[in-house]
């Protein structure tokens, strides 16, 4: 079991034998037994200035809702550092330096860690939330991933072995099931949606393996992107998570559950103020899908998308900077056949303005089959597409002709420099295609210099990328792209965009005109 997240300040946090960030989901409803009337929620009364004078009624209603999960894997004795994943694997608990427990937890896991030695067991915890009487129980994917066993213990130190009935990598969320002679207390989810900036909010879990603790905070921000995965949407909060409140709930002042706790923000993996929940809209219907089926079946059309920058706009001509841009499109997915093309902007999704990062998100969410409309700002007109919305395809290997159609080689090998954008630009000759490992078939300019600090760099290019377009023209030659150049000074464009193929596939890059040449 992975003890921490990855080497940059938002992680997961996973502790030895205990694993880290709780994940709250709205309730419209308050724990309670199937078989009796629900009653009234408690009010948290609060002063003249809106502070709350105790949370302790609504904390005693909710409690027995929420319980801890414990994982048990089993782990090969000559594993190292790292999985088959490339996770990272245990690691040291944050001690005073030269302590004893800092020596206890050395030596222990160097023992833990010899080669070759026989498979040993390796135990976490985290927090959950009962959704239904019957038993099923909400909580993060990384709680459980890889787990032999799963357990879940009541508020009341009652132990059920609990199923896992599916989980979703993607937005690391699962549902447990677990059996119980009599219907459990449980919670409900509410509308994320209304939860505003500044409203209080309870953590409620098992941080440190403490069960049962609550905390309170405000809701600080909405829509956070942390960059953990494509349809991020983070509530972020500051009631302290820590260790062991992963999978837990984020409740509001009604006692409805509007968020899943499950990353912070933090160098050491404790609490700094920042931690940050799935809301409940979305996580809803990842668990009904999970209760119905098993697994989750999401939309998708078939585009690569970037934001819209002020200088991408600038360089489109496009008022205001808003939309996604597309860098790509799948030859085989639904925007191809509705007639999508590179350097479109959607600007709005069935009427609804959006923004690039949302694009992905809003797609999922859609049925499979059915059909949505898309806005599309293209060579300076907005036009309405219709597209069929697909299922989003499994992971696998790209597919590679076996005789790629080999375009001829003209070009020179001769590098121009291109010094306003501090780059040097050549022909996709044979000798080029071969030295930075080019495609047949890859057409455009390549790449051949980067100079330290220029604009270029500072934009992420490197040696060995290709130039395909320029201002949504093909580039063919040096000679294309000079003159793609040209003709946006001529049209007083504050900036040029350029259409890269890197190592992560295509995207857009915007240059300043200014001083380019």
């Amino acid at each position: 079991m992975p003890f921490s997240g990855p080497a940059r300040p938002l992680l997961l946090s996973f502790a030895l034998s205990v694993s880290a960030c709780s994940a709250a989901l709205c309730s419209s409803g308050m724990p309670a037994y199937a078989d009796s009337a629900p009653a009234p929620m408690p009010q948290v009364t609060t002063d003249a200035h809106g502070v709350p004078g105790s949370f302790a009624d609504l904390a005693d209603r909710l409690l027995p809702a929420v319980v801890n999960v414990s994982t048990t894997q089993t782990m090969k004795g000559d594993s190292d550092d790292e999985d088959e994943e490339g996770e990272e694997g245990p690691q040291i608990p944050e001690f005073p330096r030269g302590s004893p427990f800092e020596k206890f937890f050395h030596d222990f896991m160097n023992r833990q860690n010899t080669p070759n030695g026989p498979p040993r067991k390796m135990q976490a915890l985290g927090s959950g939330f009962i959704i239904d009487p019957s038993g099923y129980v909400v909580t993060n994917n990384h709680v459980i991933r890889k787990a032999d066993r799963v357990t879940v213990t009541l508020q009341d130190n009652t132990v059920l072995p609990a199923k896992v009935i599916g989980h979703d990598d993607r937005t690391d969320l699962a549902l447990l099931k677990v059996a119980s002679p009599h219907p459990l207390p449980f919670v409900s989810f509410g509308d994320s949606d209304t939860a505003r900036v500044g409203n209080w909010v309870l953590a409620i879990g098992n941080p440190f393996g403490l069960s049962g603790t609550v905390t309170a905070g405000i809701v600080s921000s909405r829509g956070r992107n942390i960059e953990q995965g494509p349809y991020d949407n983070f509530i972020q909060t500051d009631a302290p998570i820590n260790k062991g409140n992963s999978g837990g709930p984020l409740f509001d002042m009604h006692g409805a559950v509007i968020g899943v706790n499950t990353a912070i923000y933090s160098p050491s993996g404790g609490s700094v103020g920042i931690g940050f929940s799935i809301p409940s809209n979305e996580a809803r219907g990842i668990i009904e899908q999970l209760r119905r089926t098993g697994h989750v079946s999401r939309g998708w059309i078939g585009v690569r998308i970037q934001d819209v920058t002020q200088e991408i706009a600038d360089g489109l001509g496009l008022k205001p900077a808003r939309g996604a841009l597309i860098a790509g499109v799948d030859a085989q997915g639904p925007a191809a056949k509705a007639k999508l093309e590179t350097g479109d902007v959607i600007q709005a999704l069935n009427g609804k303005p959006i923004e690039g990062h949302a694009l992905p998100r809003l797609i999922a969410d859609l049925p499979v089959n059915s059909q949505a409309t898309l806005s599309v700002w293209r060579h300076g007109k907005m036009q309405d597409l219709s597209v069929a919305i697909g299922a989003l395809p499994e992971p696998k290997e790209a597919a590679h002709p076996d005789h790629p159609e080999k375009p001829g080689n003209h070009s020179s090998d001769k590098s121009v420099d291109f010094s306003g954008f501090g780059l040097k630009i050549s022909g996709l000759t044979d000798t080029n295609r071969k030295k930075y490992h080019l495609a047949d078939d890859q057409k455009g300019v390549v790449i051949t210099g980067v100079t330290e600090g220029g604009a270029a760099a500072e934009r992420g290019l490197k040696e060995g990328d290709v130039i395909t377009e320029v201002q949504q023209v093909a580039v063919n030659s040096v000679a294309d792209l000079r003159k793609g150049i040209d003709t946006a000074q001529k049209e007083q464009r504050h900036s040029v965009l350029l259409l890269v193929h890197d190592m992560d596939g295509l995207r857009w890059v915007p240059f300043p005109l200014d001083g380019a040449h």
